[in-house]
């Protein structure tokens, strides 16, 4: 007997250690992981209706320019070529693509809800310049995704990823020791799962 409840006693110690284990884990994960929840949530919203919140209007600004010629001959320097334009233009984004030919070079930059395209006359340096803004939803709707945001934002996206299923693992983990609900806790997210399921099953193309 005395052996039984010195296990009995072990088990309990055991689920009491294990459950505010659990418990701190899904509640320091989830304030760590607040802010990008929240990015994540309301941009899910905006990506789904971007005419409600105004992310599909540009401002679209033309200009035009002479570069030095001596940058355009021969092997082309793209990074002074590059800079010269981002410091007169105040260009942002970063460089995504460089393309030349005998007569022409093309420079696109890039950035979050931002493009700017570059168009150069390589035997007179001369060259015109297309810059695309859009606001500050636009942006944080390219953020969502990753668009043209660099590999540093794309490490924020799949950290972001991995806290969100942490708090979901430890959310149901804890599930588990409420004995009273438990029952309809599993039904209740077997539930949402279904209907997950079930919306794409009839809805989506």
């Amino acid at each position: 007997m005395g052996l039984i409840r010195s296990g009995n006693r072990r088990s309990r110690r055991w689920v009491k250690q294990s459950s505010a284990f659990f418990r701190w884990l899904h509640i320091y994960i989830s304030m760590i992981s607040f802010a990008s929840l929240m990015l994540f949530a309301v941009t899910g919203i905006t990506l789904n209706h971007p005419d409600w919140f105004g992310a599909d209007k540009e401002v679209i600004r033309d200009d035009s320019g002479n570069l030095n010629t001596s940058w355009l001959v021969d092997d082309v320097n793209r990074l002074a070529i590059a800079e010269a334009l981002r410091a007169k233009h105040h260009l942002k984004g970063a460089v995504s693509e460089f393309v030349s030919d005998s007569y022409e070079c093309m420079i696109v930059f890039k950035g979050p809800g931002y493009s700017a395209d570059v168009f150069i006359d390589r035997n007179s340096g001369a060259y015109s310049l297309t810059e695309i803004k859009t606001g500050a939803v636009a942006i944080l709707n390219d953020l969502h995704k990753g668009r043209d945001s660099g590999t540093a934002w794309s490490w924020v996206i799949d950290i972001s990823a991995v806290l969100m299923i942490f708090v979901s693992v430890t959310g149901l983990a804890l599930l588990f020791y409420l004995k009273k609900r438990r029952r309809s806790g599993l039904i209740v997210t077997l539930a949402g799962f279904l209907l997950l399921v079930l919306a794409w099953a009839i809805w989506v193309p």
